[in-house]
């Protein structure tokens, strides 16, 4: 397939240092909350903290600030919404331009009488916000169209060039066309994460305005017409019926029940998935089956039956499960800047499994994936280019010696404890309720500094990467790298550094199991996640001394997937530090979840993605047969989700209640808007998301554990 757009991912390895800006601090009377403190009482209600977070996310896309009568015409329903959910009204009859034409003899710039292939259909098509009344298409492919005649034998079908012509309306004046007896209007939309009828991802649906019905043998009619005159619709076309026509099409399902063409509900098109995009880019490589090779390398191009917990750089991922985009290997792809996506059983797919083995060019976009057989200087070409020629040197400042609690942490810290505890820290800065999000400590870059240098571990290391077999042999360098880890976990740790971790120990009551969370200055950053690179341990309090799980995070900055990330980037070794966030583990959740602010997967407009899986079952490393829930949730108002996928594991119950998903989106809402003001979005090429990790305790008690730019 051919693709309309690529979205790349542009990755730097520098630490950026961004101005702290103070934003909605503590004090309930600042001149921020007086705007909200609509019933003049002095202080923000729950209602009116939720509707501030929801305005000020209008005010920063638009750059606007709203009066407070016009927060309280918002409030009540009055003012200008976020977004329009739909509609049936129609335009106004406009005077056509000129004489009657048909459809052979309309222009190009307005419209054809036939769509011979996929290219004419993007050239004829819309895609993007400006969908006038049709607010459900925003972000899809459509083309609309409309036939006249109808009521006679010799029906005539006009595609419209939607780019030219967003209604109706405009085309009928345009081709000489006046409203009256036997037309129909509609649209026909290109849906590239369904399966087609043929069984391939890809599906076209036609529908017409949200009250119009017409019976089956007219829309069979329509449907036989359709593919006439434009042939790639053959098993590739269904119909989508909108609200007008349900009860008529229940009256007549026998008929369709047994048509030759399939019937779409919106939330078919979302389970009928058989393809997804989870991250657009291009690569070359190898194409191979990742259980017929014993370990992939930055070159080859992977085919996973199932989700892999771990992965190293690849050039590349083809999955046989469906993904989500907060998995760590979704991750890893978008830090890699390599094609990653969704495609129902590739192996057996006749245009893939043909190039098992060989070099091939992959590419994935929002529209869909290309896949075709390469040369070895293509290949070639595309790695030398692919790395950059300069040593990247992380940012890391060794001048704070002590550890700190989180609140004397502050957001540009980062680059002293690393992006995860500072991130944390500016967290709890945020006025939500006690408990919500962790209290601990930090280490910073120091200790891991002193903890290398008093071992002579930095020496080690050096020698390591000038050994000649280390460079050549990926199965030495795996061996090596286990044995420096075990070196790391035995060595001494100073009696200074000792006797401090005593303290930050027995700062927390006895028999508390603390998490040891990894903290670097090369993950967790506006433009590199870092996901998935570095390991968190949690110390019970029965392995003794606080130490052991110290070292433990420490080595695993020395993981075979984490080295090779940085050695493909030439990101310097002896500059990337750990830093390690300390806080009270939290055991038997109820759940535990990941969301964006942010549609990332489905890109519907408007909507928070949310999701979520029993008990400790991770969603960024899930297990290969546990399916997630999936929920959409308008971010301006909470009662309106679409729960997309059930969890598998609940029971047939759903995991979030809608207690939970207006807490959620009530603090996913606040982190957006007071970590979009401290990145400071221009940095985040004007597109910015925030996502965070969260559980949902025994209790009902919701902990945010974490919160980190999404990169787009």
């Amino acid at each position: 397939m051919k693709h309309k757009r690529i979205l790349t991912c542009l990755f730097s390895f520098t630490f950026l240092i961004f101005t702290y800006q103070v934003i909605w601090g503590q004090d309930s009377n600042t001149d921020e909350d007086k705007r909200f403190d609509l019933d003049q009482n002095g202080e923000l209600s729950q209602s009116e903290k939720e509707l501030m977070v929801r305005v000020v996310r209008i005010e920063n896309e638009r750059g606007v600030q709203f009066s407070v009568d016009e927060i309280r015409n918002l409030q009540n329903g009055r003012g200008e919404q976020p977004r329009r959910r739909g509609g049936n009204r129609r335009g106004g009859s406009r005077e056509p331009a000129g004489p009657r034409l048909n459809p052979e003899q309309v222009e190009f710039k307005d419209g054809a009488a036939t769509i011979p292939d996929r290219e004419t259909f993007k050239k004829l098509s819309y895609q993007g916000r400006e969908v006038r009344i049709d607010t459900q298409l925003i972000g899809l492919e459509f083309v609309k169209f409309q036939i006249e005649r109808t009521d006679t034998e010799d029906p005539q079908l006009y595609f419209m060039n939607t780019e030219t012509h967003r209604s109706h309306g405009s085309f009928m004046s345009a081709a000489g066309l006046r409203r009256g007896q036997g037309q129909k209007r509609g649209v026909l939309v290109y849906r590239p994460l369904s399966l087609a009828p043929n069984g391939e991802p890809g599906v076209y649906t036609f529908e017409f305005n949200p009250n119009d019905a017409f019976p089956f043998a007219e829309i069979k009619a329509v449907h036989n017409l359709l593919i006439e005159k434009m042939p790639i619709l053959e098993n590739r076309l269904g119909y989508c019926p909108l609200w007008g026509a349900i009860n008529l099409y229940r009256n007549e399902k026998a008929l369709y029940d047994k048509a030759e063409f399939p019937v779409y509900f919106e939330d078919d098109l979302y389970a009928n998935i058989g393809f997804l995009p989870l991250n657009s880019a291009e690569s070359f490589g190898r194409l191979q089956l990742l259980d017929e090779i014993e370990r992939p390398s930055p070159r080859d191009i992977v085919i996973c039956k199932t989700l892999p917990n771990e992965m190293s750089r690849v050039a590349g991922i083809i999955t046989g499960v469906r993904q989500t985009p907060l998995s760590h290997v979704n991750l890893r792809a978008i830090q890699d800047k390599v094609p990653n996506a969704f495609i129902s059983e590739a192996w057996k797919t006749e245009s893939i499994a043909s190039l098992i083995g060989k070099y091939v060019y992959y590419k994935v976009s929002h529209d869909g994936f290309e896949i075709r057989e390469a040369t070895q200087n293509e290949v070639e070409k595309h790695f030398s280019n692919l790395r950059p020629t300069k040593i990247q040197k992380p940012i890391r400042d060794l001048s704070v010696k002590q550890i700190q609690k989180l609140e004397d942490i502050e957001f540009t810290d980062s680059s002293i404890f690393g992006v995860k505890t500072a991130n944390v820290a500016t967290l709890r800065t945020f006025d939500f309720p006690d408990g919500i999000v962790p209290n601990g400590f930090g280490l910073s870059f120091h200790f891991y500094d002193e903890f290398m240098k008093h071992n002579d571990l930095y020496e080690r290391i050096d020698r390591l990467l000038n050994d000649v077999d280390f460079q050549k042999s990926l199965e030495v360098k795996k061996k090596e790298l286990k044995k420096l880890r075990d070196e790391i976990k035995k060595a001494e740790v100073p009696e200074w550094m000792m006797d401090s971790l005593s303290v930050l120990q027995n700062s927390f009551p006895k028999d508390t199991p603390l998490r040891c969370r990894s903290s670097t200055n090369n993950e967790d950053l506006p433009n590199f996640s870092g996901a998935g690179l570095y390991d968190s341990f949690t110390h019970h309090p029965e392995e003794g001394h606080l130490s052991k799980s110290i070292k433990q995070v420490y080595a695993s900055l020395w993981n075979y997937r984490a080295f090779e990330a940085r050695d493909f980037y030439r990101i310097d070794h002896f500059t990337t530090a750990m830093g390690v966030l300390v806080h009270p583990n939290y055991e038997n959740e109820l759940a535990n979840g990941v969301a964006v602010s942010d549609d990332v997967v489905y890109q519907t407009d408007g909507n928070y993605y949310f999701n979520t899986q029993v008990g400790e079952e991770m969603v960024t490393n899930p297990n290969e047969t546990a399916i997630p829930e999936e929920i959409l949730v308008d971010w301006w108002d909470s009662s309106n989700y679409r729960i997309v996928k059930e969890s598998n594991l609940a029971n047939s119950k759903r995991i979030l209640t809608d207690k939970n998903l207006s807490q959620l989106t009530y603090y996913l809402g606040a982190i957006h808007n007071k970590f979009n003001k401290l990145y400071n979005s221009t940095t985040m090429n004007n597109h910015f998301a925030m996502e965070i990790e969260y559980k949902i305790m025994g209790d009902g008690k919701i902990i945010i554990k974490q919160a980190r730019p999404w990169i787009q």
